[in-house]
């Protein structure tokens, strides 16, 4: 079996000279900064790193009271709409040393999407559903494969127009933006999935409350989360689970907090075959605006965070 030397002090080198390569200057980049709390409004923070995965100088923070990270300061919507037109393909590609576009990445969102649909099959069978909507969709082809196997219309909404291009040649509804920008004018969807998409929102709390207003009275949501615990434990660093494409990282406790206080009631979660990822099949409910974490899961946060930077992987 050959050994994994990715982490390697040379391969490392050659990722960092890539990455140079491509001059994103992240430094220069407008920015919002003071940021309260997402998820809880606090504004007490412990500032968990300096640097992200790329080596750019970004500054990843956990809420003190219910244990939330995310970059604080983060870019603006602009920066962020410049970011995902021009580097963000780019920049991976950089980092894992290979070609990853809108073409290249759909076999992957094939199989995604089919695993996803086995996954959400016996909640979206029992119910009438005719349309759903699909956020950050990207090519479309999880849209594409969900409409195949459900039987239903797929509208694709993402800020990324060269993608939706794809999106739009597969026959799918598209619209180009953020969901944040969004008017539905009243429309209503029976399932909206947010797929590998919630870590990239600007506002996750306000998108969940704006989500769960695009539902019908028997709507689905599906949302999945890379869970910030399994990719700094993975890594055993904390910087190798930050990067700036993403302004939050959630954990089982922190979204399953933040679903309660926006309407929704978890039906089913799963470990995502990659040990990675953790998905949620929702159904609406009332708000539940005090769920938070319990303290004592944010104290073991916390002390976990300090010995994995303590410890030499």
């Amino acid at each position: 079996m050959s050994q994994d030397n990715s982490n390697s002090p040379h391969n490392l080198a050659d990722r960092s000279q890539r990455i140079r390569e491509l001059g994103y200057d992240y430094c220069a980049q407008d920015k919002i900064r003071g940021l309260a709390c997402n998820l809880c409004g606090s504004t007490q923070h412990t500032l968990l790193t300096h640097i992200d995965r790329y080596g750019y100088k970004a500054t990843g923070a956990a809420c003190s009271a219910c244990g939330l990270v995310f970059l604080n300061p983060v870019m603006t919507r602009s920066a962020y709409g410049d970011f995902y037109s021009k580097t963000y393909r780019p920049l991976v590609s950089a980092y894992h040393n290979r070609l990853i576009n809108g073409e290249t990445i759909q076999a992957e969102q094939v199989e995604y999407a089919r695993s996803l649909a086995e996954f959400i099959k016996p909640w979206v069978k029992e119910r009438h559903t005719g349309t759903f909507l699909d956020i950050g969709g990207s090519t479309g082809v999880v849209a594409v494969e969900l409409a195949k196997i459900f039987s239903i219309k797929a509208t694709v909404l993402d800020p990324a127009a060269d993608e939706l291009d794809w999106a739009s040649k597969f026959g799918m509804e598209t619209i180009s933006g953020f969901l944040e920008d969004y008017n539905p004018e009243g429309r209503k969807f029976d399932l909206v999935i947010l797929c590998q998409t919630i870590d990239h929102l600007l506002d996750a709390s306000n998108s969940l409350h704006k989500i769960r207003s695009l539902l019908g009275p028997d709507g689905l949501f599906f949302v999945d989360i890379v869970d910030f615990r399994a990719a700094y434990l993975r890594q055993a660093s904390i910087e190798g689970a930050i990067k700036i494409d993403h302004p939050y990282y959630f954990t089982q406790e922190t979204v399953e907090a933040m679903l309660e206080r926006t309407g929704f009631s978890v039906l089913q979660k799963s470990y995502a075959a990659d040990h990675l990822h953790i998905g949620y099949i929702c159904a609406t409910k009332e708000a539940a605006p005090e769920a938070l974490p319990k303290p004592g899961v944010v104290r073991e946060f916390f002390r976990e965070i300090r010995y994995i930077q303590n410890t030499k992987s």
